[in-house]
């Protein structure tokens, strides 16, 4: 099964589905399909840990805030993640271990402002979990 794939490339959205057997799959993919995105994840090398926790009402909302905190801790820390560990997930909270290494120019890709709802989808299907998140750009 596919961890993720990019749907359209439009001129100011990158759209991604990512999937998963559970909801820790789903946003650990979900996070490295961003971080695809966000900097050249293979060079990104795992040196420094982060606790990245998010809370929402549901599922769906959780995975656009978990990412929104993912994209806010590369402004504020500075760092390009490459590995993402969930600890707990409930559909309603997430605690997970991020690691990555600083920002770096040469490791740079493409600046992502936000996570949108312009065509967003978070279901249960018959193999987990699908989700397809648009960044803006």
């Amino acid at each position: 099964m596919e961890k993720y794939k990019f749907i359209d490339d439009l001129t100011s959205d990158v759209m991604f589905e990512a999937y998963g057997k559970g909801l820790k799959e789903v946003f650990a993919n979900a996070a490295e399909a961003m971080f695809t995105v966000i900097c050249h994840i293979k060079k990104v090398k795992p040196k420094k840990a982060l606790l990245i926790e998010a809370e929402a009402e549901n599922a769906g909302k959780l995975m656009i805030a978990w990412l929104q905190e993912l994209i806010a801790a590369v402004d504020t820390e500075g760092m390009f993640f490459s590995k993402f560990e969930i600890q707990e997930i409930d559909g309603k909270r997430i605690k997970a271990k991020c690691w990555g290494e600083p920002v770096s120019p040469e490791k740079g890709g493409t600046v992502v402002k936000a996570v949108t709802y312009y065509k967003f989808l978070f279901e249960k299907t018959a193999h987990g979990y699908k989700t397809r998140v648009s960044l803006d750009i």
